[in-house]
């Protein structure tokens, strides 16, 4: 499946490196193609989870357009608050 990046998210690698939580492009990818867990509970946006550390995850917002996953935004979280058991 294809990927592609809407310009918020292309901005957000920056955003994310000026708060000095830099986050590489291929990490979100990884996250995307094996996610650690999907969130659906904002249909039709899924949000794909996955380890950033010890601390923190990775959250990637996305769509799904027939063949190509739109990477609409992502962001950091705490493993305490999103991976709650």
């Amino acid at each position: 499946m294809k990927i592609r990046f809407t310009r918020h998210a292309r901005e957000k690698f920056s955003v994310l490196r000026r708060h000095r939580f830099p986050v590489q492009r291929k990490r979100v990818i990884e996250i995307l193609q094996r996610p650690e867990r999907v969130d659906t509970s904002r249909l039709p946006l899924l949000i794909a989870q996955g380890s950033l550390g010890k601390a923190y995850v990775l959250r990637v917002v996305y769509r799904k357009e027939r063949d190509i996953m739109v990477v609409i935004t992502f962001y950091p979280g705490r493993k305490s608050q999103y991976e709650k058991v």
